[in-house]
């Protein structure tokens, strides 16, 4: 029975673990009359404004100022639309064994050895995620100093389009009154808002399961002020610095699908001089966007043979990725396909969340576990350099060979709040389609452990719960699940003999990322609270890559809202009017 149950748990926890990804598509795809290939795109071209990347918080700036200006949107990725891979709950893990570079999802693998992925799609992480929906906690948008109302105007114009309460079906509820049994308290219902205690949060799929993401907010947009360019890479912004006190950004360089060079410049005049180019590429992109662009470590720019327009020693620095740990649980009956819904919001700074569901296989009948499958190299039983090709073939004929009731059962996991330990990002290449060198230092700060092993010990003892009994296997103890969950190649760091009795241990030797990573660009050291790049002109940072730490339990809502609300602030600075109803 060992070897079977073993065989069993490797299975589910592969399959299970893919629920973190999908991609944004609705079924049909919207009347973009101003979405284009960027081989369409002419020589060169002016606009008011120009955004380099059509993401999470790209697609709602971008909505929102071309209601009055004319504006340029350049995304490296295609549409969302028209897969139906990509448009169903169901439909999880299919496109993370697509290792292609026209794949929505690039992985890369951070120097800590946990494998991650950052988004290449119109619509960016939103549609990448898990699907949940969250606010920022009250005290977070006090601290970053934003405006209250605003900021509440700014969600709710997000939420009419892409968000949703999810049905509550028996995992999800057993969880929940799972966490209310062990006094993750009070019970907060249905909300956005984030809460002490038990709730359930939104989701951007619906009750068909389909998803909705950023790039569906482009239906408030301007059809004649708005351009978007589809497999459009910026490659660097120029900029003047003859004539002008400091370096000021006035253009960009970019290549088509097919390697040609297009130039996009600001307006200029009199009328135009509040024209600025904004960076919303992420928290891997905006960072070495800037660099690539002259801006960043002057030594490292150096380097790579990048003239240096501004020596600015923090670009890239202070990288975070908020770290996840989960227990899988094998369930003696069927379980729902169901992401993240119920959340419980500790009072020690770790979030509880549950995934379930027999979809885990990646929706195909050959049983491809998407980005954690063997397929694309996933085997960290052993070590990298021992990862050959008969192992993996190996590893790939065993999953093969599962039956379906492997896939029953899902994940109760935690994720802290922060975090406290921090990073830096570094270029490899001179080349925007290659990833950059990235370190999160996952558990540096003894802080961030603490919050882990708390977090496990309530997970424990929501598995031990009379809520939550009916989807646990009687024989199964919780120490047994945990030996079980240390058999799967999680990531690429070496486990250790003793994970199965240090928790300390177990967060580390599983710790898997839950795609929050932010920092790179933050607020008070490369912009400031106008998210203007410091020492220049013209330029702003406007996405994840300017958090301190991430928002909430789930950040993109606020990232959605963050592009929302800065477009309407830059308008009414411009306009010198109230533009917020």
């Amino acid at each position: 029975m060992g070897v079977g149950l073993c065989r069993f748990t490797l299975a589910a926890f592969a399959g299970v673990l893919v629920f973190f990804h999908g991609f944004c598509s609705s079924e049909k795809a919207p009347n973009y009359s101003f979405m284009h290939q960027a081989t369409t795109a002419p020589a060169i071209a002016y606009y008011d404004y120009i955004i380099v990347g059509g993401g999470t918080a790209g697609c709602p700036l971008a909505a929102t100022l071309s209601q009055n200006y004319s504006v340029l949107l350049l995304e490296r990725g295609g549409a969302p639309y028209g897969n139906p891979n990509i448009t169903n709950m169901g439909s999880f893990g299919a496109p993370f064994a697509d290792v292609s570079p026209t794949s929505p999802a690039q992985r890369f693998v951070s120097e800590d050895g946990v494998i991650n992925s950052r988004a290449r799609v119109l619509g960016g992480g939103s549609c990448l995620n898990a699907g949940f929906y969250t606010r920022a906690a009250a005290a977070y948008v006090e601290a970053v100093g934003w405006d209250s109302g605003m900021v509440k105007e700014s969600y709710e114009w997000v939420e009419k389009v892409v968000a949703f309460e999810p049905p509550m079906l028996q995992w999800q509820s057993a969880v929940r009154d799972g966490l209310l049994e062990v006094g993750v308290v009070p019970y907060n219902g249905f909300t956005y808002d984030h809460i002490y205690g038990t709730k359930v949060g939104g989701s951007i799929f619906d009750r068909d399961g389909h998803r909705h993401t950023a790039a569906d907010l482009l239906q408030y947009a301007n059809p004649t002020g708005l351009t978007v360019l589809l497999h459009a890479t910026v490659h660097k912004i120029t900029f003047r610095r003859k004539g002008v006190v400091r370096p000021m950004a006035h253009g960009v360089v970019f290549r088509d699908a097919l390697g040609k060079k297009h130039k996009a410049y600001l307006k200029r005049g009199s009328k135009t001089k509040s024209s600025e180019i904004i960076i919303s590429a992420g928290a891997l992109g905006s960072p070495q966007t800037l660099m690539l662009s002259g801006v960043g470590p002057a030594q490292h720019l150096k380097a790579h043979n990048i003239t240096i327009v501004l020596d600015q020693p923090m670009v890239g620095q202070r990288m975070s990725d908020n770290p996840m740990n989960a227990i899988f649980v094998p369930s003696p009956l069927p379980v729902e396909v169901s992401l993240i819904q119920v959340v419980g919001i500790t009072h020690f700074g770790s979030y509880i969340e549950a995934a379930s569901g027999e979809n885990f296989a990646g929706g195909s009948s050959q049983r491809d576990f998407g980005m954690f499958s063997p397929k694309i190299g996933q085997l960290a039983t052993v070590p990298p350099k021992q990862r050959t090709p008969e192992a993996i073939a190996k590893a790939i004929d065993s999953m093969s060979k599962l039956e379906e009731t492997a896939f029953r059962g899902g994940f109760i996991l935690e994720k802290i709040m922060g975090p406290v330990s921090t990073g830096h990002l570094e270029l490899r290449t001179r080349n925007p389609n290659d990833n950059p060198s990235v370190t999160f230092n996952y558990f540096k700060e003894p802080q961030d452990l603490q919050r882990c092993v708390q977090g496990m010990q309530v997970i424990e003892k929501i598995i031990d719960s009379k809520a939550f009994s009916k989807f646990k296997y009687d024989y199964l103890t919780v120490p047994e699940l945990i030996n079980m969950t240390l058999n799967f190649p999680v990531n690429l760091l070496p486990k250790h003999d003793n994970a199965s009795g240090s928790l300390e241990q177990f967060c580390k030797d599983t710790v898997m990322t839950i795609w929050h990573y932010h920092g790179g660009c933050q607020v008070g050291t490369v912009v400031d609270h106008d998210y203007k790049v410091l020492g220049v002109d013209a330029l702003r940072v406007i996405d994840g890559s300017t958090f301190n730490y991430s928002p909430g339990t789930n950040p993109q809502a606020t990232v959605m809202m963050l592009g929302r609300y800065m477009g309407l602030k830059i308008l009414m600075e411009r306009l010198g009017r109230d533009l917020s109803k």
